[in-house]
């Protein structure tokens, strides 16, 4: 796999090629899934459900963040790195522009913030000083206590509409990449269609640009209640690699997700 880039990411758009998006947190499964063809890895806040066992990502700290990308970083080979901005990243524009630059020096080559059409000013500022930036949409796992749970977003047509509408604010702002989660497929397909960015998806349907999970749930090792976008890909591989390869094939096949995984 050539070295992935943003310039890469619009190309897959243009052609009409999906690429598969994966979390990893540490040296040894970032190249695991590298190797695999996993266009774009995510140093994501889940880590302090996946990992440190905490019942939500927001007691995860700026310095939790860094460790882990330090470690992804240093192994990640040609895949493009994505990391979150933890909780409170956004709370003023100072902190988030020294919390995003310490993730960049930390390694980031794409940082992720969650938030609406407000986030538009501190995505202009960090654009402004060369940090990429993917806004997330949809359901906000920092705001779950807010959004009473991980419900589905964008159900009705005016939260659709609002949701799309906060995309192109968010664009026009700066954001390279748009993260839509837990809403329609039909949603999904809108704003994808609307947006000139590559538009990824999790439990947002088949047409996103690009599809994204939590590496915990695709080797089937989460516990819990299996959200329905969620596959066991280990279920019928033979190995960690082969698992993460045949995730990335069934999303370039638009195999996965299927419409037991959509809303």
């Amino acid at each position: 796999m050539k070295t992935v880039t943003l310039s890469t990411l619009k190309a897959c758009k243009q052609a009409g090629e999906p690429f598969s998006c994966l979390t990893a947190y540490d040296a040894t499964f970032a190249r695991s899934a590298s190797d695999a063809g996993i266009e774009v890895l995510l140093v994501g806040d889940s880590l302090g459900m996946v990992l440190q066992g905490h019942a939500s990502t927001l007691p995860v700290t700026l310095d939790d963040i860094c460790y882990h990308t330090r470690c992804v970083a240093r192994a990640k080979g040609a895949s493009l790195l994505m990391v979150d901005l933890p909780f409170m990243s956004n709370a003023t524009l100072d902190t988030l522009l020294n919390d995003a630059g310490e993730l960049m020096r930390a390694g980031a080559e794409l940082v992720k913030v969650e938030g609406e059409a407000w986030m538009a000013d501190g995505i202009r500022e960090l654009t402004r000083r060369g940090v990429p930036v993917c806004a997330h949409l949809g359901l906000t796992p920092q705001t779950v206590y807010q959004l009473g749970g991980y419900k589905v977003q964008g159900r009705d047509s005016e939260r659709a509409a609002q949701i799309l509408e906060d995309a192109r604010t968010l664009v026009d702002a700066g954001a390279s990449v748009i993260l839509l989660e837990c809403v329609p497929a039909s949603l999904g397909r809108a704003v994808s269609e609307a947006l000139e960015v590559p538009v990824i998806g999790i439990g947002a349907g088949p047409d996103t640009d690009g599809q994204i999970l939590v590496m915990h749930d695709v080797l089937g090792v989460t516990g819990g209640r299996k959200p329905r976008f969620v596959k066991d890909f280990m279920a019928e591989s033979d190995s960690i690699q082969n698992a993460f390869s045949r995730y990335r094939d069934d999303v370039k096949a638009r195999r996965f997700p299927a419409p037991e995984h959509c809303f």
